[in-house]
Protein backbone atom coordinates (compact mmCIF):
# COMPACT_ATOMS: atom_id res chain seq x y z
CA UNK A 1 0.00 0.00 0.00
CA UNK A 2 1.39 3.78 -0.78
CA UNK A 3 0.06 6.63 0.59
CA UNK A 4 0.19 8.07 4.50
CA UNK A 5 -1.93 6.24 7.33
CA UNK A 6 -4.94 7.91 7.45
CA UNK A 7 -6.22 6.16 10.41
CA UNK A 8 -4.64 3.34 12.85
CA UNK A 9 -6.92 0.42 13.78
CA UNK A 10 -5.98 -2.14 16.79
CA UNK A 11 -7.41 -5.17 16.88
CA UNK A 12 -6.93 -7.92 19.39
CA UNK A 13 -8.06 -11.32 18.34
CA UNK A 14 -7.99 -10.85 14.81
CA UNK A 15 -7.46 -14.51 13.73
CA UNK A 16 -10.40 -15.65 12.75
CA UNK A 17 -14.15 -14.80 13.97
CA UNK A 18 -15.23 -11.80 15.07
CA UNK A 19 -11.86 -10.35 15.18
CA UNK A 20 -11.52 -11.05 11.28
CA UNK A 21 -15.15 -9.59 10.49
CA UNK A 22 -14.11 -5.96 12.32
CA UNK A 23 -10.63 -6.04 10.19
CA UNK A 24 -12.26 -6.87 7.10
CA UNK A 25 -15.31 -4.28 7.75
CA UNK A 26 -12.64 -1.61 8.33
CA UNK A 27 -9.80 -1.68 5.50
CA UNK A 28 -9.20 0.63 3.18
CA UNK A 29 -6.59 2.49 1.58
CA UNK A 30 -5.17 4.77 4.02
CA UNK A 31 -5.94 2.88 6.93
CA UNK A 32 -3.07 0.91 8.94
CA UNK A 33 -3.96 -2.00 11.35
CA UNK A 34 -2.03 -3.77 13.89
CA UNK A 35 -3.89 -6.93 14.27
CA UNK A 36 -3.54 -9.82 17.04
CA UNK A 37 -3.62 -13.02 18.08
CA UNK A 38 -3.09 -15.35 20.73
CA UNK A 39 -1.34 -18.40 18.20
CA UNK A 40 -3.69 -18.76 15.64
CA UNK A 41 -0.68 -17.44 13.20
CA UNK A 42 -2.11 -19.07 10.19
CA UNK A 43 -5.37 -17.46 10.67
CA UNK A 44 -3.85 -14.15 11.27
CA UNK A 45 -1.74 -14.31 7.73
CA UNK A 46 -4.89 -15.15 6.20
CA UNK A 47 -6.57 -12.10 7.85
CA UNK A 48 -3.64 -10.25 6.87
CA UNK A 49 -3.61 -11.03 3.20
CA UNK A 50 -7.68 -10.19 3.01
CA UNK A 51 -7.38 -6.55 4.79
CA UNK A 52 -4.20 -6.06 2.52
CA UNK A 53 -5.58 -6.63 -0.88
CA UNK A 54 -8.30 -4.37 0.58
CA UNK A 55 -6.07 -1.19 0.27
CA UNK A 56 -4.88 -1.51 3.61
CA UNK A 57 -1.53 -1.77 5.86
CA UNK A 58 -0.94 -4.51 8.12
CA UNK A 59 1.10 -5.37 10.87
CA UNK A 60 0.87 -8.46 12.86
CA UNK A 61 1.56 -9.79 16.59
CA UNK A 62 0.91 -12.83 18.62
CA UNK A 63 0.43 -12.95 22.02
CA UNK A 64 -1.06 -13.74 25.11
CA UNK A 65 -3.63 -11.48 27.12
CA UNK A 66 -2.65 -12.88 30.67
CA UNK A 67 1.06 -11.68 29.77
CA UNK A 68 1.52 -8.64 31.99
CA UNK A 69 3.55 -6.98 29.36
CA UNK A 70 0.93 -7.50 25.88
CA UNK A 71 -0.64 -4.35 25.88
CA UNK A 72 3.02 -2.23 26.09
CA UNK A 73 4.18 -4.02 23.11
CA UNK A 74 1.14 -3.96 20.95
CA UNK A 75 1.04 0.21 21.58
CA UNK A 76 4.30 0.24 21.05
CA UNK A 77 4.50 -1.65 17.91
CA UNK A 78 1.45 0.38 16.42
CA UNK A 79 3.33 3.91 17.84
CA UNK A 80 6.29 2.61 15.87
CA UNK A 81 4.69 1.31 12.45
CA UNK A 82 2.12 4.10 11.84
CA UNK A 83 2.79 6.98 14.44
CA UNK A 84 -0.68 7.13 15.63
CA UNK A 85 -3.73 5.17 17.11
CA UNK A 86 -7.43 5.95 15.99
CA UNK A 87 -9.28 2.60 17.23
CA UNK A 88 -8.23 0.22 19.80
CA UNK A 89 -10.84 -2.93 19.13
CA UNK A 90 -10.89 -5.58 22.48
CA UNK A 91 -12.24 -8.60 20.86
CA UNK A 92 -9.67 -11.26 22.53
CA UNK A 93 -10.98 -13.33 25.26
CA UNK A 94 -12.17 -16.51 25.66
CA UNK A 95 -15.35 -18.82 27.33
CA UNK A 96 -15.23 -20.47 31.01
CA UNK A 97 -18.24 -22.33 31.23
CA UNK A 98 -17.01 -24.28 34.31
CA UNK A 99 -19.88 -24.71 37.09
CA UNK A 100 -18.82 -22.53 40.35
CA UNK A 101 -18.26 -26.00 42.27
CA UNK A 102 -15.05 -26.76 39.85
CA UNK A 103 -13.91 -23.47 39.35
CA UNK A 104 -10.94 -22.83 41.05
CA UNK A 105 -9.58 -18.80 42.35
CA UNK A 106 -6.88 -19.30 39.26
CA UNK A 107 -9.55 -19.89 36.90
CA UNK A 108 -11.72 -16.93 38.16
CA UNK A 109 -8.58 -14.88 38.25
CA UNK A 110 -7.54 -15.84 34.46
CA UNK A 111 -11.06 -14.55 32.82
CA UNK A 112 -10.61 -11.42 34.87
CA UNK A 113 -6.56 -10.98 33.40
CA UNK A 114 -7.77 -12.03 30.07
CA UNK A 115 -11.26 -9.86 29.63
CA UNK A 116 -11.00 -6.91 32.06
CA UNK A 117 -7.61 -6.17 32.73
CA UNK A 118 -6.21 -6.93 29.32
CA UNK A 119 -8.95 -4.06 28.00
CA UNK A 120 -8.18 -1.75 31.45
CA UNK A 121 -4.25 -2.63 30.09
CA UNK A 122 -4.39 -1.94 26.42
CA UNK A 123 -6.50 1.87 27.02
CA UNK A 124 -4.41 2.57 29.43
CA UNK A 125 -1.19 2.07 27.44
CA UNK A 126 -3.14 3.87 24.47
CA UNK A 127 -4.43 6.34 26.36
CA UNK A 128 -2.00 9.26 25.03
CA UNK A 129 -2.04 8.19 21.19
CA UNK A 130 -5.81 8.37 21.70
CA UNK A 131 -6.30 11.92 22.77
CA UNK A 132 -4.25 13.10 20.17
CA UNK A 133 -6.09 12.16 17.46
CA UNK A 134 -9.45 13.33 15.87
CA UNK A 135 -12.57 11.17 16.25
CA UNK A 136 -10.82 8.21 18.05
CA UNK A 137 -12.65 5.08 19.60
CA UNK A 138 -12.00 2.60 21.90
CA UNK A 139 -14.54 -0.71 21.22
CA UNK A 140 -14.99 -3.77 23.53
CA UNK A 141 -16.73 -6.99 22.78
CA UNK A 142 -18.72 -8.65 25.62
CA UNK A 143 -21.00 -11.10 25.32
CA UNK A 144 -24.57 -12.28 26.21
CA UNK A 145 -23.57 -14.42 29.03
CA UNK A 146 -23.58 -11.40 31.28
CA UNK A 147 -26.85 -10.50 30.86
CA UNK A 148 -28.59 -13.62 29.96
CA UNK A 149 -29.17 -16.47 33.10
CA UNK A 150 -31.42 -19.35 32.33
CA UNK A 151 -32.12 -22.46 33.69
CA UNK A 152 -31.77 -24.15 29.81
CA UNK A 153 -28.17 -22.57 29.60
CA UNK A 154 -24.59 -23.03 31.07
CA UNK A 155 -24.33 -19.59 33.31
CA UNK A 156 -20.42 -19.27 32.56
CA UNK A 157 -19.80 -17.50 35.96
CA UNK A 158 -16.40 -16.68 35.14
CA UNK A 159 -16.75 -15.49 31.72
CA UNK A 160 -20.37 -13.20 33.18
CA UNK A 161 -18.30 -11.79 35.96
CA UNK A 162 -15.24 -10.62 33.93
CA UNK A 163 -17.67 -9.22 31.04
CA UNK A 164 -19.80 -7.52 33.37
CA UNK A 165 -16.62 -6.00 34.83
CA UNK A 166 -15.51 -5.16 31.16
CA UNK A 167 -18.87 -3.27 30.62
CA UNK A 168 -18.20 -1.52 34.22
CA UNK A 169 -15.02 -0.07 32.90
CA UNK A 170 -16.26 0.66 29.51
CA UNK A 171 -18.62 3.37 31.10
CA UNK A 172 -15.91 4.31 33.63
CA UNK A 173 -13.67 4.80 30.57
CA UNK A 174 -16.01 6.66 28.65
CA UNK A 175 -16.34 9.46 31.33
CA UNK A 176 -12.36 10.21 31.61
CA UNK A 177 -11.81 10.23 27.57
CA UNK A 178 -14.77 12.06 26.85
CA UNK A 179 -12.88 15.83 27.20
CA UNK A 180 -10.69 14.14 24.70
CA UNK A 181 -13.34 13.36 22.42
CA UNK A 182 -12.62 9.82 22.75
CA UNK A 183 -15.57 7.48 22.92
CA UNK A 184 -15.76 3.81 24.49
CA UNK A 185 -18.79 1.44 24.12
CA UNK A 186 -18.99 -2.12 24.14
CA UNK A 187 -20.71 -4.46 21.70
CA UNK A 188 -22.89 -7.23 23.32
CA UNK A 189 -22.61 -10.36 20.53
CA UNK A 190 -25.67 -13.07 21.78
CA UNK A 191 -25.43 -16.52 19.73
CA UNK A 192 -22.64 -16.26 16.94
CA UNK A 193 -22.07 -18.90 14.61
CA UNK A 194 -18.13 -20.14 14.80
CA UNK A 195 -15.89 -20.41 12.03
CA UNK A 196 -15.67 -23.72 10.75
CA UNK A 197 -13.49 -25.78 12.89
CA UNK A 198 -13.55 -23.34 15.36
CA UNK A 199 -13.91 -24.09 19.34
CA UNK A 200 -17.03 -23.67 20.36
CA UNK A 201 -18.13 -22.89 24.18
CA UNK A 202 -21.65 -24.87 23.57
CA UNK A 203 -22.00 -28.10 21.40
CA UNK A 204 -24.14 -28.20 18.23
CA UNK A 205 -27.68 -29.40 19.89
CA UNK A 206 -27.68 -26.83 22.11
CA UNK A 207 -26.80 -23.93 19.51
CA UNK A 208 -29.81 -25.41 17.43
CA UNK A 209 -31.90 -25.69 20.30
CA UNK A 210 -31.36 -21.31 21.69
CA UNK A 211 -31.76 -20.71 17.87
CA UNK A 212 -35.35 -21.63 18.07
CA UNK A 213 -35.98 -18.98 21.06
CA UNK A 214 -33.65 -15.71 19.58
CA UNK A 215 -36.99 -14.02 18.19
CA UNK A 216 -35.08 -12.90 14.90
CA UNK A 217 -34.91 -17.11 14.54
CA UNK A 218 -31.00 -17.78 13.86
CA UNK A 219 -27.83 -17.68 15.38
CA UNK A 220 -25.59 -14.08 14.37
CA UNK A 221 -22.60 -14.56 12.09
CA UNK A 222 -19.14 -12.27 12.73
CA UNK A 223 -20.49 -9.76 10.19
CA UNK A 224 -23.46 -8.73 12.28
CA UNK A 225 -21.22 -7.66 14.78
CA UNK A 226 -18.51 -6.33 12.87
CA UNK A 227 -21.44 -3.95 10.91
CA UNK A 228 -22.07 -2.44 14.69
CA UNK A 229 -17.81 -1.90 15.32
CA UNK A 230 -17.46 -0.19 11.70
CA UNK A 231 -20.63 2.29 12.74
CA UNK A 232 -19.41 2.84 16.43
CA UNK A 233 -15.53 3.70 15.07
CA UNK A 234 -17.12 5.59 12.23
CA UNK A 235 -17.77 9.78 12.60
CA UNK A 236 -21.28 9.12 12.83
CA UNK A 237 -21.27 7.33 16.22
CA UNK A 238 -19.48 10.56 17.67
CA UNK A 239 -22.12 11.20 20.17
CA UNK A 240 -22.59 7.09 21.30
CA UNK A 241 -20.26 7.09 24.60
CA UNK A 242 -20.43 4.73 27.38
CA UNK A 243 -22.96 1.82 25.74
CA UNK A 244 -23.27 -1.79 25.88
CA UNK A 245 -25.32 -2.09 21.86
CA UNK A 246 -26.68 -5.97 21.81
CA UNK A 247 -26.41 -8.26 18.71
CA UNK A 248 -28.48 -10.70 19.58
CA UNK A 249 -31.30 -10.79 17.01
CA UNK A 250 -33.38 -10.33 20.55
CA UNK A 251 -32.08 -12.94 23.00
CA UNK A 252 -31.50 -10.87 26.17
CA UNK A 253 -35.61 -9.70 25.94
CA UNK A 254 -36.81 -13.18 26.11
CA UNK A 255 -37.69 -14.72 29.28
Amino acid sequence: MSGAIERAVLITGAGSGIGAAIAAALAGPGVGFLLHTRRNAAGLAAVAARVEGMGAAVETMLGDLLDPGLATALVGRAREGFGRLDVVVSNAGFADRTPIEGLSDAAFAASFTAIAAAFLALVREATSLLRAGDNARVIAVSSFVAHSFRTDLPAFPASAAAKAGLEALVRALALELAPAAVTVNAVVPGFIRKDQGARAALDPELFRRQQEKIPLGRLGTASDVAALVAFLASPAAGYITGQAIHVDGGLVITP
